[in-house]
């Protein structure tokens, strides 16, 4: 089962309490995008076996977005920040390179 925690209320929480909401930090287009940029934006999804970005809810506590870095083969959690944080945090990206020292922010 994936806990994650809340960086908000602090709480470990597991997937029944959380709602998914797709890949992190994605480029957002807005008005005068093209129909390519636009496409891409709503179907082209990253799906990668491995370290991937997240956006979660935390639907049955505080209600509130977050971001979660995880391993989607193993479900290894590496580390939860705020929803308003454009990039990961630099101890997010420390504790996925301890552990996958050949790993690139893509």
């Amino acid at each position: 089962m994936l806990i994650l925690r809340c960086p908000y209320c602090g709480v470990d929480v597991d997937e029944t309490d959380l709602h998914g909401g797709g890949e992190a930090h994605l480029k957002r287009f807005g008005p005068g995008s093209t129909d390519d940029e636009f496409h891409d934006y709503l179907f082209m999804r990253e799906n990668p076996k491995g370290v991937h970005f997240e956006r979660w809810q935390h639907s049955y506590g505080c209600g509130k977005w977050f971001l979660a870095a995880r391993c989607t083969a193993t479900l290894e959690v590496f580390g939860t920040y705020p929803a308003q944080t454009t990039e990961p945090p630099k101890e997010v990206v420390e504790a996925i390179k301890a552990k996958r020292p050949n790993w690139e922010v893509l």
